[in-house]
């Protein structure tokens, strides 16, 4: 900081305790090292400040700068660019030019078949539709007694892949 040698401190510190003297020469320098202290502690609080000033006014200077940037970018597409009004006018440019392109196909083949309709006539009316004739049910045939005798029980209509698969297991029950 201020460029002093060793050589030089040793010098000061001489002359200090001859012109001071050791009985006084303690509290002197407990007292330039506060001062010390104090100096430093305002140079940094003095730092700190126009540290902060700067960052303000270069915080000034961006927010000028996006502030013109937005009012740039607001004026260019204030009245050119309105993507709605785009769409809408397309649409019905669009839709004109398909009723128009039906009007004149209607003008050129709707004579046509329009008199075709007239040369038919009217169009029968129909009716509601009977129902659907379906065949008498089967009667009922009894079985004949020896197939229902006392000891004798009719078997069971099972399918052949039935017939053979074995019985499932009994089920044993979670209390057991």
């Amino acid at each position: 900081m201020f460029d002093m040698s060793w050589g030089e401190v040793m010098v000061i510190g001489a002359v200090a305790l001859i012109v001071i003297g050791p009985k006084d020469l303690p509290k002197a320098l407990r007292t330039v090292g506060q001062m010390t202290a104090k100096v430093r502690r305002l140079a940094s609080e003095f730092q700190g400040q126009f540290n902060e000033a700067m960052r303000e006014a270069e915080l000034d200077e961006v927010r000028r700068e996006v502030e013109g940037i937005n009012r740039q970018v607001s004026s260019a597409t204030s009245g050119a660019f309105n993507p709605i009004q785009t769409i809408r006018d397309e649409l019905k440019t669009a839709v004109e030019a398909k009723t128009a392109s039906y009007e004149a196909d209607a003008g050129a083949a709707g004579a046509a078949p329009v008199a075709a309709v007239e040369e038919a006539g009217p169009i029968p009316q129909i009716g509601p539709m009977p129902e659907p004739a379906l065949p008498p049910p089967d009667p009922v045939v009894p079985i004949p007694p020896e197939l229902t005798g006392p000891g004798l029980e009719p078997a069971p209509a099972e399918t052949p892949a039935a017939a053979n698969a074995p019985e499932p297991a009994p089920l044993k029950s979670a209390q057991a």
